[in-house]
């Protein structure tokens, strides 16, 4: 398996190569600048790699929920390469992504032993988060229920049974300190320093891919969450 991933959904900006099972990989929080960065970061992992774009099998790419214009900017890179090259592309949530890398992230902090799930969260500004939670599956995939736009007070753990261990991520628990209070109870580690990643995009595409899961180019969407970006989603706080 082949294929590129890239994400520019929050203010990191990042890419990934997945060749034969082998991740490289570069990531910056750049803030600003998404647009001019992300093909010149895109070439130098080709170059490195010593692969032509044409070869890959998929381009994947984070299709949201996060910043409008930063997810634009990747629906219309992958397009734009896949048409070039005749590629197949696969949108994945930059929520799952950031799920799979909170998962990771517990079990690398013996935070976790058995599969958990994650409550991730993305300052969506104006008083609100992307949230949603991501739970593991056998295969590394991740379960994505409840991805919506939503007060931080609003944010609930569903149905998850109270067995399951649960880690939290993403940089609205530190813009609403009311999440981590929330769920100070429930959760074995938070993080709120991470964000999502081409790393665990590529990871996750792979398993769509193999499964021919990926759409044409014309195909490839964004998901936004919120519709219009000039006002809040209107839900209750």
């Amino acid at each position: 398996m082949r294929l590129l991933a890239i994400d520019t959904a929050t203010e990191a900006l990042s890419a990934a190569l997945l060749i034969d099972g082998s991740l490289l990989c570069r990531y910056e929080v750049i803030g600003r600048g998404h647009a001019e960065r992300l093909l010149p970061l895109v070439d130098e992992l080709l170059i490195e790699a010593g692969v032509a774009l044409g070869s890959l099998d998929a381009i994947a790419f984070g299709r949201g929920p996060g910043a409008f214009t930063g997810v634009r900017i990747a629906v219309s890179a992958a397009q734009g390469l896949a048409f070039g090259a005749d590629l197949p592309v696969v949108g994945i949530s930059d929520l799952a992504a950031l799920a799979r890398l909170a998962l990771d992230a517990g079990r690398a902090s013996g935070l976790l032993s058995t599969a958990g799930a994650a409550l991730v969260c993305l300052d969506a500004r104006m008083g609100e988060v992307y949230s949603a939670l991501g739970l593991e599956l056998a295969n590394g995939g991740i379960d994505l229920v409840g991805e919506a736009l939503l007060a931080p007070s609003a944010v609930t753990l569903g149905d998850l049974a109270d067995q399951v261990p649960l880690v939290a991520a993403g940089h609205g628990y530190s813009a609403y300190p009311v999440l981590a209070e929330q769920f100070a109870g429930r959760c074995v580690g938070f993080f709120p320093g991470l964000l999502p990643r081409a790393e665990e995009i590529a990871q996750l595409a792979a398993l769509d891919v193999a499964a021919g899961r990926v759409v044409s180019a014309e195909l490839a969407e964004p998901i936004y969450l919120r519709n219009d970006v000039a006002t809040r989603s209107g839900r209750a706080p």
